[in-house]
């Protein structure tokens, strides 16, 4: 929903009004699958028409789709009120994304990756599945990319459990305010090496002012590529996308490199209305 002006509360305000897919783990799927990347979407939908519309949509995309329908679920919504100037607030609705079991999720396979939204951990229907499917797949021998979330939620799961509860993960994908959340410290730079001590890597989303990449010692900024913003909603997921689809084949990519694949798939997406 992207509005025409800030809010009007207790009043009315024109909107641009429409629906379309959604939802952190699909839109990396969908980014992924678009730049060629094999991959497949585990997740729970609800028996209702708004299932078999975003599984066509993701389907045509060419993601994979282990989907489980609950009967008498909805399937999860997400109402993004988009500002002028593209800052978006959500309104969540998970419904189905819930009921996920931890026997939804294949056994991992050595080689394989597993990308995980922070979400599916941060509320207690999901949890176990997302935490047996990140020790499952560590202990395969295989890459794991996990992406915070939302500070609100990261606050009431308390970070000292999180920090635990994620420590075998090889990529983390926070914002700055999710690093600067997980870490204490005051700037992007200190946080980005904190968490560096803990995760072979950690990219850092900055919004406007690009991001930052930190390995071991290693620190690298790129800033963000020039684009007209129209909305902000799934910038992070199409972050994880770019820098992942340039990552997984060549683990000692160039962080530069890495960062501005990243960078220009945010930039694709914040460029119009919608998440991907």
């Amino acid at each position: 929903m992207v509005l025409s002006g800030q809010p009007a509360p207790g009043s009315d305000r024109p909107a641009a009004i429409r629906t379309r897919g959604g939802g952190a783990g699909a839109n990396v799927a969908a980014h992924l699958a678009r730049q060629g990347v094999p991959v497949a979407l585990v997740g729970c939908v609800g028996d209702d028409a708004a299932a078999l519309g975003l599984a066509a949509e993701l389907s045509a995309a060419g993601v994979g789709l282990l989907l489980r329908t609950v009967p008498g679920a909805a399937t999860g919504t997400i109402v993004s009120l988009v500002e002028p100037g593209g800052q978006r607030s959500m309104l969540a609705d998970r419904g189905a994304n819930l009921q996920l079991r931890p026997d939804d999720v294949p056994p991992p396979v050595d080689g394989q990756h597993l990308h995980l939204s922070g979400y599916t951990l941060l509320d207690p229907g999901p949890r176990t599945a997302g935490l047996t499917a990140l020790v499952a797949a560590a202990d395969a021998g295989c890459t794991v990319s996990l992406d915070p979330a939302s500070t609100g939620p990261l606050t009431a799961y308390g970070v000292d459990r999180w920090l635990a509860d994620t420590a075998r993960a090889t990529v983390l994908l926070p914002n700055e305010d999710e690093a600067l959340l997980l870490t204490g410290c005051a700037d992007a730079e200190a946080a980005a090496r904190t968490l560096a001590a803990r995760h072979p890597v950690v990219a850092v989303s900055l919004g406007a002012d690009g991001a930052l990449w930190a390995s071991g010692d290693v620190l690298v900024h790129r800033p963000a590529h020039p684009t007209e913003v129209v909305d902000t909603t799934g910038a992070g997921d199409a972050f994880a996308a770019g820098l992942l689809a340039a990552w997984l084949p060549d683990p000692q990519v160039d962080p530069a490199d890495a960062l501005d694949a990243g960078l220009a798939c945010a930039a694709e997406v914040v460029r119009r209305p919608g998440a991907r």
